[in-house]
């Protein structure tokens, strides 16, 4: 009996090792955070971001601020899988994926916008990678990309690339996007997908006397189905900023010159397109309603006078993108979307004809009323 209960204990004690001959320990693992891809010479190269979470993970006072090293690895194909294979070939430790937070693009990559399709289709089917990673294009080197440091010798995921949020709290131009939105864009009809441009500010930032790069984003590329449209800068989307319903937080001059005479914030827009058809010409409405709130003010100004200059510079701004989208036959303000909501059949009747619908006539009417919150701890004067 006694023989019986030691063999029972004994197996039973083999039998919970053999749950743990399979893991892995933190520091034996390469953690890939954020992939970029290429391509030249008819081959794809892919580019990989590790980091070791064993450093990353040391929080204590001592810790911080100390260079943490990043390291790059590359592997080149014939397919997005082939080059993902030649990077095992080389990585020393099992690489895991479940911690990829941003895809970035290159230029030349997205020349062909069925190659984003492509790749993101096959890097999405690894259970591994999750649904919400963070898509961008690229005119940077990607190496140079995934070598940039954050802010404090932070961790590398505490930046633009990784963690957009923060920033776009504070000043939201372009939204972040996701890549399972962008394909689903470039799936539906009559949508213009856009990919967030990320590059590297090399002026502004100083680490005591030495230059500091630090990641901006500074335009958008766009996509039509599997046809690449080319790139517009963060100037030229400043009107389409205000039909993004998660805007944070953006400022804006009044009235936009040299010479403003007060600086407000807008916040939370509320904005519709309306397609109406005349004589068999399809024509837009924007309505725009937007919060607000005073940030300074260069001379004593009325509250009403304030929302009158600001409700100009929105339309200004809108119509401006408008005007640039059309030069390079983009849709910036993603009108002919609206149009397919709500007349499909016209939509498809136009589309039989042409694939670009709009002329300088297609954007009619513009309304936007502003509504001033407050002038923060100093009262404005009334009329």
């Amino acid at each position: 009996m006694r023989k019986l209960s030691l063999f029972l204990i004994v197996l039973t004690f083999l039998i919970l090792q053999t749950g743990c001959w399979n893991s892995k320990d933190i520091q034996t693992m390469a953690y890939v955070t954020a992939i970029g891809l290429d391509y030249e010479n008819g081959k794809y190269i892919t580019y990989v971001q590790v980091l070791n979470f064993a450093n990353v993970s040391k929080a204590d006072s001592s810790q911080l601020g100390k260079n943490i090293p990043i390291w790059i690895g590359k592997g080149e194909g014939e397919t997005v899988t082939e080059t993902f294979n030649a990077i095992y070939a080389t990585s020393q430790l099992r690489v895991y994926w479940g911690h990829v937070k941003s895809i970035v693009c290159t230029e030349r990559f997205l020349k062909n916008g069925k190659r984003v399709k492509e790749a993101y289709d096959m890097i999405n089917r690894y259970r591994e990678i999750r649904y919400n990673v963070l898509l961008y294009g690229t005119k940077e080197s990607l190496n140079d990309l995934f070598q940039q440091k954050s802010i404090l010798n932070l961790s590398p995921t505490d930046t633009l690339l990784d963690n957009p949020a923060q920033i776009y709290s504070q000043r939201s131009y372009i939204t972040p996007h996701y890549g399972f939105k962008i394909i689903s864009e470039i799936n539906e009809p009559g949508q213009y997908a856009m990919l967030p441009s990320i590059a590297l500010d090399r002026e502004e930032w100083t680490e005591d006397k030495q230059p500091r790069s630090m990641f901006r984003i500074d335009g958008a590329f766009y996509l039509r189905g599997s046809q690449s449209l080319g790139w517009m800068s963060e100037k030229e989307l400043e009107g389409f900023r205000w039909l993004q319903e998660k805007l944070s937080r953006s400022p804006i001059n009044i009235p936009d010159t040299k010479k403003p005479i007060a600086a407000i914030v807008m916040i939370e827009p509320k904005s519709r397109i309306l397609p109406t058809i005349r004589n068999g010409q399809v024509y837009y409405t924007i309505k725009l309603k937007i919060n607000a709130y005073a940030d300074e003010m260069v001379e004593d100004i009325s509250p009403q006078d304030m929302q009158k200059l600001a409700e100009h510079v929105i339309e200004d701004q809108l119509r401006k993108t408008y005007e640039i989208g059309l030069s390079k036959k983009i849709d910036v303000l993603q009108l002919g979307e609206r149009l397919y909501r709500n007349y499909p059949n016209k939509w498809h009747e136009l589309n039989q004809r042409n694939d670009f619908n709009l002329n300088a006539d297609s954007l009619d009417k513009v309304e936007v009323k502003v509504k001033l919150q407050h002038t923060g701890k100093y009262k404005a004067r009334a009329h």
